[in-house]
């Protein structure tokens, strides 16, 4: 995750309370996608940003999880993001969000 995204992760975890801020998550890889998850979860494991050493807990979802498809209308779900769905491993992806939020994620749905 890059520095401003960091930036814009902690300024809306500041502003609105951690506990009212989900991350979500485009990455096309399940190592970026966890790397991110852990970064808004757990603090930047690279140590090079805003949240080195912050462990936000932050609750995550990838795009392509059937938790955030069940939560977004079908038609905008089927247009903007499903196409993504043929090309990416989801399961491998899905596997990797959930181990994040398992092991860093201070907010249960």
């Amino acid at each position: 995750m890059d520095l401003e995204n960091q930036n814009r992760v902690k300024s809306a975890a500041e502003k609105y309370g951690a506990e009212n801020v989900i991350v979500v998550i485009g990455a096309a890889e399940s190592e970026a996608a966890g790397l991110a998850a852990e970064t808004v979860t757990n603090g930047d494991p690279t140590f090079a940003g805003s949240l080195a050493g912050v462990p936000l807990g932050l609750r995550v979802y990838h795009c392509v999880e059937q938790e955030f498809k069940d939560q977004v209308d079908a038609a905008v779900y089927e247009e903007q993001i499903s196409m993504m769905e043929m090309v990416l491993n989801v399961d491998e992806i899905a596997k990797e969000m959930k181990s994040m939020r398992d092991q860093f994620c201070k907010f249960k749905d």
